[in-house]
């Protein structure tokens, strides 16, 4: 420890009898005060030893506070008169040689000196002893002033020696009753954890949540704890969330840029974080299973030192997270593939979300944030995925963000429209909305075109009749109750595309 903190773990020690004081008309829990325990001896021994305003270290000093030793206090007193004399010396040579200009210096070469430089040196009194040539000058001594030097020294040596002890001695005294110390410092800190938690609570009009053994994340009005109290002057918009393992494990949700995808997702989360750490949480009721752990994939970042771009981490990233969850893990996804092309990206985004609904390992709650609106479809054959989006409001060309989560996909990001509120300029935007008309377009042909080269659904159905056809002879063979899921749906894609070739 450095003398400073003594001082304040002194300071800290003398306001545990204020506080329990107070702690007796509160009525708390036994658990939380139980350790709080006042430690007198330990504050009076560093109030009687420790100045008040000591220096960083000892040995100059101004440490061990006046009283505690007579030895340090007489070595002081010694010191400081020493100090004075020199002080005084240096006003009195200069009136008995006439020279303004001398000087009364030290240096830890040569100790004590006085300095006179060379046009004064005809001026030097006789019983200047010659110290030290210099370019400009010459330093002396005299009998005087080298007793003073060998007494300052000398004091100010033992002085910081004895300091140094006398603090060692503090300290090792102090560490004896290091567990009690520890034991009050951990009571007191989460008594502060459960203030902190109280005070928040009350201001910012959090509940109690419900916390259970069941795989279900249910939070009604749900706010985010952060950016709510940083909104002045406008209202934040509340959102439920409901996840579970057996209908609503993974939320695709889709919606315009700065629509909120990102906070509704980051609220979920600190939501389950608080209740967890035993926090009241922003919301109007929680009913939460117990998580393990909370894994996300948020925001964009690279590792140049180590040679991974933007994409690699978040691949990094993404597979930590699909081999290490559990279904007792909450996902926080935000637009993952989001760093490759389109087709590159939405492949593994659809693949990730197959992956976390179908492999009996995982099961994990999952929340996943896309602008790859194709991700809408996997509610069609995946039963637990469900689509929410981001409200919008749009009316001649304006867009008004709603900030409200409601079932179903959305069609469109609005991303030239963030473009335009972020100052790109004006040329940009406009040809930015000239080539979405022409994408779009292109796609509707391809589109079509595409759609119109399938066969029909009669050339896909098997016979009923006749010979069986290799596939159905294929599927005979199955044996369907070894599958997992995945290789159930892997099996599934197979057959659809043999029938297409047949």
């Amino acid at each position: 420890a450095t003398p400073r903190e003594l001082v304040a773990l002194r300071r800290s020690l003398e306001a545990v009898p204020a506080l329990l004081q107070v702690l007796e008309g509160a009525s708390p829990p036994q658990w939380l005060i139980e350790g709080i325990k006042p430690c007198p001896e330990v504050a009076g021994l560093v109030a009687a030893a420790i100045a008040d305003q000591p220096s960083s270290a000892p040995g100059d000093g101004n440490v061990i506070r006046r009283g505690f030793s007579e030895e340090l206090d007489s070595l002081s007193t010694a010191s400081r008169d020493a100090t004075r004399f020199l002080a005084n010396l240096e006003r009195k040579e200069q009136e008995r040689s006439g020279i303004k200009s001398l000087r009364v210096g030290y240096n830890k070469v040569f100790g004590y000196y006085i300095e006179i430089s060379n046009s004064n040196l005809p001026q030097a009194p006789s019983d200047y002893i010659r110290r030290q040539t210099l370019v400009g000058g010459e330093r002396f001594i005299t009998p005087e002033l080298k007793e003073y030097e060998s007494r300052v020294l000398n004091a100010k040596e033992r002085m910081e020696e004895l300091e140094s002890s006398l603090f060692k001695q503090v300290c090792h005294q102090i560490a004896g009753d290091s567990e009690r110390i520890l034991s009050v410092a951990q009571a007191i800190a989460r008594l502060d954890v459960a203030c902190a938690f109280a005070e928040i609570a009350v201001r910012n009009k959090f509940v109690r949540p419900e916390l259970n053994d069941a795989e279900v994340i249910d939070i009604r009005e749900g706010r985010h704890p952060v950016v709510e109290p940083s909104l002045l002057g406008s209202t934040f918009v509340p959102n439920d969330a409901h996840l579970d393992n057996s209908n609503d494990q993974i939320i695709i949700l889709t919606g315009p840029n700065m629509a909120g995808k990102s906070t509704y997702l980051k609220q979920v989360a600190l939501i389950v974080l608080l209740a967890q750490i035993g926090s009241f949480v922003p919301a109007s009721s929680a009913r939460l299973g117990i998580v393990d752990r909370i894994f996300t994939r948020i925001g964009a970042r690279e590792d140049l030192t180590s040679g991974q771009s933007t994409f690699m981490a978040e691949m990094v990233e993404t597979a930590t997270i699909l081999n290490n969850s559990t279904p007792r893990s909450l996902l926080i996804l935000d637009e993952i593939g989001r760093g490759t092309s389109t087709y590159d990206g939405l492949s593994i985004a659809r693949a990730v979300v197959e992956y976390i609904h179908n492999n009996p390992r995982l099961g994990a709650k999952t929340l996943f944030a896309t602008h790859y609106h194709e991700m809408v479809h996997l509610a069609s054959y995946l039963p637990r995925v469900k689509n929410y989006n981001v409200a919008v409001s749009e009316d001649k060309g304006e867009v008004v963000f709603l900030r409200k989560i409601v079932p179903g996909g959305a069609d469109k990001s609005y991303g030239i429209h963030v473009a335009q509120l972020a100052g790109i300029p004006g040329a940009v935007v406009r040809r930015a909305r000239e080539v979405l008309r022409e994408l779009e377009a292109d796609g509707k042909k391809s589109g079509a075109s595409s759609r119109s080269k399938r066969p029909s659904p009669p050339d896909l159905q098997i016979s009923l009749f006749g010979e069986k056809s290799p596939l159905a002879k294929e599927l005979d063979a199955l044996e369907v109750d070894s599958l997992t899921p995945l290789e159930a749906l892997t099996k599934l894609y197979e057959f659809q595309k043999k029938a297409r070739r047949e």
